[in-house]
């Protein structure tokens, strides 16, 4: 399927903006395709090749998607913003494709990696109209330290929520959140045997990334349709 994709500048609240590219499958036409927004973890920004892959893959599975920078990514800058920066910065480019008449989504999903994902997860417990959300890595503890969750929100996440975990994530113990999609009557799981917070698998599994990634494509395409018929 051909893409067509635009490049975008969403202005923040306060001033200054970032940018954002959005990818349209063919055929998309105003008021007839759902809308998925991804953002990047912390150590990249919206070119990381993991989030571009889904980001087009998802365009191919006939969805809007946008993916855009934080601030701080597009200042170029290492370390993230405070959490307030990065769910303003959110919540903007939500605003910004919601009101765009020329996308006009029949409804909107969010999510992202890592540190993007819990931003989306705030913005949705918070009551933010979306339909679905959408968590790729999710770091639910700092590394090396798993009774550090960061976990008290998600209860109130109202939509359904997939979570995508490789079984090394260092940021996700999965002894640690099995227990906790027991409190979320909204939650499902689909891990990624072997991978890491990048979805890396060990090297003797010789299944490069670009496998992983197109199957992790496959099955958030799944759910999502699952989601909303």
């Amino acid at each position: 399927m051909k893409l067509a994709t635009r490049r975008r500048r969403i202005a923040l609240p306060g001033g200054g903006g970032v940018s954002a590219v959005v990818a349209l499958p063919s055929g998309s036409r105003p008021g007839r395709s759902p809308a998925i927004i991804l953002a990047h973890g912390a150590g990249g920004d919206m070119t990381n090749p993991f989030v571009s892959t889904i980001h087009t893959g998802l365009a191919r599975e006939g969805y809007i998607a946008v993916k855009f920078n934080f601030p701080y990514a597009e200042a170029r800058r290492r370390a993230p913003d405070p959490r307030p920066v990065l769910e303003r910065c959110y919540r903007a480019v939500l605003d910004a494709v919601a009101q765009d008449r020329t996308l006009a989504p029949s409804w909107i999903a969010i999510g992202g990696k890592s540190l993007g994902g819990r931003i989306a997860s705030y913005l949705a417990a918070g009551g933010a109209p979306v339909h679905a959300l959408l968590l790729l890595g999710y770091p639910l503890h700092p590394a090396g330290k798993p009774e550090q969750l960061r976990a008290d929100h998600l209860p109130a996440v109202p939509v359904p929520t997939l979570f995508i975990q490789g079984t090394r994530d260092a940021l996700c113990d999965m002894d640690r959140l099995r227990p906790l999609l027991g409190r979320l009557p909204h939650a499902s799981l689909h891990t990624i045997d072997g991978g890491d917070h990048s979805f890396r698998l060990p090297r003797r599994a010789e299944r490069p990334d670009s496998e992983v990634w197109s199957a992790i494509v496959a099955v958030a395409a799944r759910w999502l349709r699952s989601v909303r018929g």
